[in-house]
């Protein structure tokens, strides 16, 4: 069985919610964007995602943007996307002549959104774009901090929206927050440990006294008395529940019919989902809650193949993949952290020290997730149940899963 690769990188508004992917190209060979042909990589990005993935597992409900060339933006394999969630991304290799502008014209006609990538600064040449696009992309890499300024203050004459690519830190990201960006991309916001320095706010403490309770075995009344101290936790826990990601057929109404329906396992469950939602107010899936949902999914899913019939060792392994990247949530260190549960000890031990088997599961997840492959495939000789075949499957389960949650 071939195997086949794909990358998505989050794309979030002002608020830090997710609102799209970029999806990247990635060959069985190397973990890193390089390619020569960017026809080539486009279109195994789209049999990917859309033929051998499925959309729905790749984006969710999100915007998904896809790099294309001249030779993809004249040909009619580019109408064939769904245009309601796909938007367009001109590469900066284009050269913008009358043909490429009468193109843009006729796909936007034709209600796709487009971005123009990797602007860093307004010329003859793409000025004629500027009024066709919908958005258009910054790279921060390439423009001097004193010019970024009278840069926005320029494109902003136009009806486009303006995202910040290659956003790398705090200092970046607020920068740009200042100057009027709508959207925002780069390390700063996909990678999950850059973002240590959020504030814990009430409700996720009280979420985390909700679990603790639940891991000692607390009675269902005292779980029940504590939601109805945070309505807001109420009513995304009813909302999370009542999402497609349960299963249920029956719709929950309350914390006390939630709690006699679904049991401690699910509920537990949801409520370490419910610590990485997002505060902003917009009911919105944060791109470190898609990670903590995917992980532990995961996770489970290869549990269950490495040890069949073990339902409580699967629970654990999916505890273990959410809970891991709570110091990241939470911005205190782990073992601090889990110092305030009462965990399962094979729990604690693979967090803290990728101890035991959910340890090494944990690690190996983690290492698959970096694009270390050939570590994995290394693995599989002496674990048959971390071969790249199940690790694949387990992943797109997993993210149809997460992609799930809350929509």
């Amino acid at each position: 069985m071939q195997e086949i690769y794909l990358a998505r990188q989050s794309i979030v508004d002002r608020n830090e919610s997710l609102v799209a992917f970029e999806l990247l190209f990635r060959s069985a060979n190397s973990t890193v964007a390089g390619v020569v042909d960017n026809t080539h990589a486009t279109a195994q990005v789209m049999v990917n995602a859309f033929n051998e993935m499925g959309i729905a597992q790749v984006l969710g409900a999100n915007k998904g943007f896809i790099n294309v060339d001249a030779v993809l933006l004249h040909s009619d394999l580019i109408e064939m996307l769904p245009k309601q969630q796909i938007v367009i991304e001109l590469l900066e290799s284009i050269s913008i002549d009358a043909k490429i502008i009468e193109r843009c014209r006729e796909l936007k006609a034709k209600g796709f959104s487009m971005a123009l990538d990797d602007i860093v600064e307004v010329n003859d040449e793409n000025k004629a774009l500027l009024g066709i696009v919908d958005i258009i992309k910054l790279d921060l890499m390439g423009i001097a901090p004193k010019r970024l300024c009278s840069l926005v203050n320029e494109l902003k004459r136009y009806p486009v929206k303006l995202l910040a690519e290659k956003v790398e830190d705090r200092e970046q990201a607020k920068i740009c927050i200042d100057l009027g960006f709508d959207l925002f991309q780069g390390y700063y916001f996909s990678r999950p440990q850059i973002l240590t320095g959020k504030r814990t706010n009430p409700s996720k403490m009280a979420l985390l006294r909700i679990f603790s309770m639940m891991a000692r075995g607390a009675e269902n009344l005292e779980i029940e008395n504590e939601f109805k101290e945070h309505a807001d936790l109420t009513y995304n826990l009813m909302r999370m529940v009542n999402s497609n990601g349960t299963g249920l057929t029956t719709k929950i109404s309350s914390v006390k019919n939630g709690l006699m329906v679904l049991g401690m396992r699910p509920l537990k469950r949801w409520v370490q989902l419910l610590l990485y939602a997002s505060d902003n107010g917009r009911h919105t899936v944060s791109p470190l809650m898609q990670l903590a949902a995917t992980r532990g999914k995961f996770m489970e899913l290869i549990a269950q193949q490495e040890n069949v019939g073990n339902r409580d060792y699967a629970d654990r392994a999916f505890m273990v993949g959410m809970l891991s990247l709570l110091d990241v949530l939470l911005g205190e260190p782990l073992d601090v952290i889990l110092a305030r549960l009462s965990l399962h000890e094979e729990v604690e031990l693979a967090l803290t020290r990728y101890d035991g088997k959910l340890g090494s599961l944990l690690s190996h997840c983690k290492m698959f997730e970096s694009g270390n492959l050939e570590a994995v495939r290394e693995t599989q000789f002496s674990h048959p149940s971390f071969s790249m075949e199940a690790f694949n499957k387990a992943q797109l389960e997993a993210l149809s899963w997460a992609n799930n949650i809350a929509l």
